[in-house]
């Protein structure tokens, strides 16, 4: 008697594979086109997309705060201009 196969094999795919799938999705190309030119599945293409955005938007929040943080700073640093200059230029 013959033994069928009951494990399934999964492929791997590295990071660069999944980025350029997500990149082509993103540029306007379908979710089914592009899986199936690539030779993968919709839902696993999804997945990716679905994790790139959500490393996408933390990525945004982590630079919005850095920019509000530098927009402090750099106010900070105007006030103390303008009153640099309100005190230089008293008449005596």
């Amino acid at each position: 008697m013959k033994q069928k196969a009951t494990e399934k094999h999964r492929r791997q795919y590295d990071e660069q594979f999944k980025q350029e799938a997500v990149k082509q999705v993103h540029s306007g190309r379908s979710v089914p086109e592009v899986a199936k030119a690539l030779g993968i599945n919709d839902s696993l293409l999804y997945q990716w997309c679905k994790r790139s955005n959500s490393t996408s938007s933390h990525e945004v929040s982590d630079e919005v705060s850095q920019l509000r943080k530098q927009l402090k700073q750099l106010e900070t640093e105007r006030d103390i201009l303008k009153k640099a200059l309100a005190i230089f230029s008293r008449v005596p």
